[in-house]
């Protein structure tokens, strides 16, 4: 009988890090990392996700509005009459994109929403292109979002006005911070001001509803008695294409809303229910809010205009257009009021706030087309804090460069919007009905039949709405600057596209063969590449000797004659164990005579792999790097590219490396406190070097093999 062995236990050794000035920087940029099993804790309820997915839905209410009576203003003032119907039309798509999303978020609760809805009932090109416009649809969030902030501050404070684009940068770096350290802890932080603007907003509209039903208040706002002249004559067809043109102007305030369908995994179980909740919260308060704007509006006689030096015809002297909830704010708190502060702030702050709906959406999407093999693999990697790094990075550099590019002006960039979202929307509501479609098909229960033909109908009614809204957007912004925007979907399809074509070609090339084993090289023949005889070269001998080639050759390149016979000389008073091949270079070439010789090699026995060691320094100063290792670099990279060669580098780390670890030990150790009495620490010393086998203790002398021959 056969003793078995017990398998030993599995221990886990703790590893020790020495923090560099820069991680130290990092950790108190973005906090200690967090443990994958911590994935749990930065989960979010309802309370917190609430502000996190919604305040760019939240916040477009503050300027929806505007857009609804600045448009009409182009008629003059008598088209503000249409302004409750143009908001009953956009809060009927609103409830409608919000029952189709409820439904979206159960039925794929992955995250992917759009994205997913698209790709597994119209396709993967349909998938992509969704999936290529909610990308710059996020971008251009941040980008309008932080604009729009920073202009309704920089109305206040003239600085942030003379500085606009220094401190919108600044701002989508603080957000890329907060959003760097973790979902759970942005969404702390982004929870008060977002649930201090909804109080606010909604306070000021029930107080000025109650002062005028209740009171019988006359409440006039401050825009009411001036006197305002239509940009246009507009009847008849260009009155329809005027308040088709209101109503998708108004549709901005539905951007946002698919984000919750995009960020379901980072709800807290049961994660369906409690998205679809949130998104029923979100849809009731911006409907409540832009209802209750437009109605009090109405009821103040309040009017807004494109272009007020047009425009206004007669008005106080020196007049300056506010926006519609400033000028709400002045006639229900009154002018100078501490409650119109706060309204002008918390306003200001929410579209701030706004961008971070993009911080928490764009890297998941960016996650699931990453495991969809769309984008690099790196956007599914989560970082320290456990957070999708490198797409929280990725969204604010572009968001910078738009902010740069347009200089911060809302104008120019609002042009860009919402040209994604429709598109998403449109897309997506279609896949819902194929959806429905598929699933009706195989439904024999008549109740769960009734609610799939209910739910197709709302999604059908949907498309045709968002379709609507899509089209007349593209023609009436595209040439004021949504071609720009069409411009990057396009561009960005065509890569991911062409990203999903290398990996799967990738795929393919490393597939290994289902049968056959694999085919072992018939021999190994190492060459130790040689500058001088010192203790790197020593080392890289010894390490090629240890790994037993069948051939093993030392080579130098002869571009100094007297560099060389001192080589040849002090090898042979060494006597090493090995062969020394010299190959003479009239110009001077490194890296080619090199090749060459490697090549040769491997000319002489193609099923042969040739293993080329390469003796490196490992230097603990940036600047040393630019003194060394430039020769072997350049050897590296071109060998690599070689095939049947392998390449290893052996490292010698110089004395600054050592002196710099312990440098750092040391600090470490004087920051951390003492636990108890600590046992005495021996002394650090260098390793000492490895030095090549004498002759006759192991392998042949001056022979140029080793080991037994496979031929």
């Amino acid at each position: 009988m056969i003793a078995h062995p017990r398998a030993p236990a599995v221990v886990v050794v703790p590893l020790a890090f020495v923090a560099s000035p820069t991680s130290l920087l990092k950790r108190l940029l973005l906090g200690r990392p967090f443990r994958s099993d911590r994935l749990q804790h930065t989960l979010l309820p309802k309370r917190i996700a609430l502000p996190v997915f919604a305040s760019d839905a939240l916040s477009s209410v503050a300027y929806a509005p505007d857009e609804i009576l600045l448009t009409l203003s182009i008629a003059g003032a008598s088209a503000y009459f249409f302004s409750p119907w143009i908001a009953l039309a956009v809060v009927v798509v609103m409830l409608t994109v919000v029952a189709s999303y409820r439904q979206n978020v159960h039925a794929y609760p992955s995250g992917g929403g759009d994205y997913e809805v698209a790709t597994v009932n119209l396709g993967p090109k349909f998938g992509v292109g969704v999936a290529s416009a909610l990308l710059v649809d996020y971008v251009l969030t941040v980008a309008v979002s932080v604009s729009s902030g920073v202009a309704n501050l920089g109305s206040v404070v003239p600085f942030v006005a003379t500085h606009k684009v220094l401190i919108a940068v600044s701002a989508v770096v603080l957000l890329t911070a907060v959003n760097l350290r973790g979902l759970r802890e942005s969404g702390t932080a982004f929870a008060i001001p977002t649930y201090g603007f909804v109080i606010v907003m909604l306070g000021m509209l029930l107080t000025g509803l109650f002062r005028v039903f209740v009171l019988g208040d006359e409440l006039r706002a401050p825009s009411a008695d001036l006197v305002i002249q239509a940009e246009h004559s507009v009847t008849g067809f260009a009155l329809v294409f005027l308040l088709l043109r209101t109503f998708s102007s108004g549709a901005a305030a539905l951007t946002g809303v698919e984000a919750i369908s995009n960020g379901v995994p980072a709800f807290k179980a049961p994660k369906s229910r409690n998205a679809a909740t949130t998104l029923l919260l979100l849809g009731t308060i911006s409907v409540s809010m832009l209802v209750g704007i437009i109605w009090l509006a109405r009821l103040t006689h309040l009017q807004f205009v494109e272009d007020p030096n047009l425009q206004i015809v007669s008005g106080p002297e020196g007049y300056v257009q506010k926006t519609v909830t400033t000028q709400l704010g002045e006639t229900v708190f009154g002018s100078g009021s501490i409650l119109l502060y706060v309204l002008a702030g918390v306003t200001a702050l929410i579209l701030f706030l706004a961008a971070n709906t993009a911080f928490n959406g764009f890297p998941v999407l960016g996650s699931i087309l990453a495991q969809d093999r769309y984008l690099p693999r790196q956007f599914h990697t989560r970082g320290d804090r456990l957070a999708f790094s490198n797409g929280i990075t990725f969204l604010a550099l572009f968001a910078i460069v738009l902010i740069v590019g347009f200089q911060a002006e809302v104008t120019k960039l609002i042009q860009l919007y919402i040209v994604g979202v429709f598109v998403s929307f449109t897309v997506s509501q279609a896949g819902m009905i194929r959806h429905w479609n598929r699933h009706l098909r195989t439904e024999r229960d008549p109740e769960a039949r009734r609610r799939m033909v209910r739910s197709r109908a709302i999604n059908t009614f949907g498309m045709g709405l968002t379709g609507t809204v899509l089209v007349i957007v593209l023609i009436t912004k595209f040439l004021l600057g949504a071609w720009i925007a069409i411009a990057a979907m396009a561009v960005i399809y065509a890569l991911m596209l062409a990203i999903r074509r290398h990996y799967d070609r990738i795929a393919v090339e490393l597939t290994p063969p289902d049968e056959g084993r694999a085919v072992l090289p018939a021999r190994n023949h190492a060459i130790v590449l040689v500058s001088k005889l010192h203790q790197p070269t020593l080392r890289a001998i010894a390490y090629a000797r240890a790994t037993r080639p069948d051939t093993l050759t030392a080579v130098t390149v002869n571009v100094d004659e007297k560099d060389t016979r001192d080589l040849q000389a002090d090898w042979e008073r060494r006597e090493m164990a090995i062969p020394l091949t010299v190959i003479d270079s009239p110009y001077r070439e490194i890296t080619r005579p090199i090749l060459d010789f490697v090549a040769s090699t491997r000319r002489k026995s193609p099923r042969d792999v040739v293993t080329v060691f390469i003796p490196e320094y490992v230097v603990g100063r940036w600047w040393e790097n630019l003194l060394h290792n430039q020769s072997a670099l350049r050897l590296k990279g071109r060998l690599l590219f070689e095939p049947g060669v392998m390449v290893v580098s052996v490292p010698w780390q110089l004395a600054s490396t050592a002196s710099k670890n312990l440098d750092r030990l040391d600090a470490t150790l004087s920051r951390t406190p003492a636990r108890g009495p600590r046992s005495a620490v021996p002394p650090l010393v260098a390793a000492p070097p490895v030095a090549a086998t004498p002759p006759g203790e192991g392998g042949p002398e001056n022979s140029g093999t080793m080991g037994n021959s496979r031929d």
